[in-house]
């Protein structure tokens, strides 16, 4: 992955797009993005409404879109929710970028949006190539030990096969897992988001269309973060 560092921190116009001045408004905009998908809107065609009628910028949108579901989504989520209280012995299959990229961002000081589904997501992004960062071997430590310290069974890492680097990637979890005796299994695959879905095991994820499909599912990304000391900044767009 190259011996290039850097950090999965903020955009340089995050400080300006995330300020307090902007929450209301972009609480406004998840609310009304909500509502629109409530009542079958597509997804582009209301988060284009939405976002013009609060002049939003490209990672505003982003981020509302990320905190909004409709209520019937919602609905859903919440009534397959598993908490973490009872994940004791429990195998759990990984939506391996989504919930190492939050991390990241988490140790780095990057944006963190909490939806109106309750779980944290971050606004960083791979764009085909992930490339480990400084925060890239505490992430994977502070999730590993959040795991054992929830008593977790068996945990199986996927990755998208077709990023650049997941195969480094991959290898790295394995050695760490090996490390910390960590029961871990990482793999790459194709059709991830569908793979994940379908998947017996409670999915570790955030990633909205896979919550409104997965039959167990568990949002850690509020606990990863809460890890943190001191804790970052989240943004609730979702009151």
């Amino acid at each position: 992955m190259g011996q290039r560092q850097s950090h999965r921190g903020r955009h340089p116009e995050d400080a300006r797009l995330f300020a307090a001045k902007w929450v209301p408004a972009l609480r406004d905009a998840v609310a009304d993005l909500s509502f629109l998908l409530s009542r079958g809107y597509s997804e582009k065609a209301a988060l284009k409404v939405v976002g013009d009628h609060y002049q939003l910028a490209l990672r505003q949108r982003r981020a509302i879109l990320g905190g909004a579901c409709s209520d019937t989504s919602l609905e859903r989520r919440n009534a397959h929710r598993i908490t973490a209280a009872d994940l004791c012995g429990q195998s759990l299959t990984v939506d391996g970028y989504n919930a190492l990229i939050t991390a990241e961002s988490a140790l780095a000081g990057g944006v963190l949006l909490k939806g109106r589904d309750g779980c944290i997501r971050d606004l960083a992004s791979i764009h085909g190539s992930y490339r480990k960062v400084e925060e890239t071997l505490p992430a994977i430590a502070m999730i590993g030990m959040l795991l054992e310290k929830l008593h977790v069974g068996e945990v199986t890492w996927y990755f998208d096969a077709p990023v650049s680097n997941s195969g480094k990637l991959k290898a790295l979890l394995g050695e760490e897992a090996a490390r910390h005796d960590w029961p871990w299994a990482v793999r790459l695959a194709n059709n991830l988001d569908k793979l994940l879905a379908a998947s017996p095991s409670i999915v570790v994820t955030a990633d909205g269309w896979i919550l409104d499909r997965a039959a167990r599912w568990v949002n850690l990304t509020a606990r990863i973060a809460s890890g943190i000391h001191p804790p970052p900044e989240v943004i609730d767009l979702g009151e």
